[in-house]
């Protein structure tokens, strides 16, 4: 199926001109064709069109995934502070593990993370992350010295966190966020993220 997702400004990758109006256009897991809107929809009329606030961009790298995902526990706080208060010290197990986890990949979906960088060892956190639909790459030379679930942490810049660049044949993997531009994305921070999408499907969408 095509789909054709469109925002208020588009931003192909780091340092590219923004692109009022601009638009991605995904056929399965790829991106099909990147530019103004009306060209991408009267090309191909039959795809769906999600239409989004703010500015879309390549979707977000994270650094240190053994310490994000397998060292640091996230307790479920559905559970309530009792709960959360009685797993503070104690060790987790490879299922509660793989729990918390999961509820990090979450975290990190709403952040507009894509991808997160590093080597896990632990099996239940290997299948947490690979159902999530988040992409594990190898380990960074550049990697933070404290590794933190907020993408744009340590950076110069937000475009610093872009993961590779927006162009036709490339990974559909983008998140939009509501903001006027990308220069103000790092001050409005990634918790403004409104979609994102990995692999041409969407993963997180803010409720």
């Amino acid at each position: 199926m095509l789909t054709l997702h469109t925002a208020e400004l588009l931003v192909a990758g780091a340092g590219a001109v923004p692109v009022p109006g601009g638009a991605v256009l995904v056929q399965g897991d790829r991106i099909a064709g990147v530019g103004p809107y009306e060209e991408l929809a009267a090309g191909r009329p039959q795809a769906r069109v999600r239409r989004w606030p703010g500015v879309l961009t390549p979707g977000l790298v994270v650094h240190g995934a053994r310490e994000l995902l397998e060292e640091t526990y996230y307790p479920d706080e559905a559970y309530g502070a009792a709960a959360v208060a009685a797993v503070a010290g104690a060790e987790p197990t490879e299922a509660e593990r793989g729990g918390s986890a999961r509820r990090a990949t979450q975290k990190l979906l709403a952040r507009g993370v894509v991808a997160v960088t590093g080597r896990l060892t632990v099996p239940a956190v290997r299948t947490a992350v690979a159902r999530s639909g988040l992409v594990l790459l190898p380990p960074a030379a550049s990697a933070p010295v404290s590794p933190s679930l907020d993408p744009f942490a340590g950076r110069a810049g937000a475009e610093e966190a872009f993961l590779g660049v927006l162009e036709a044949g490339a990974p559909a993997r983008f998140a939009v966020f509501a903001a006027p531009g990308p220069g103000e994305l790092a001050a409005v921070g990634a918790t403004a993220c409104v979609a994102t999408v990995i692999g041409g499907r969407l993963l997180h969408r803010r409720r």
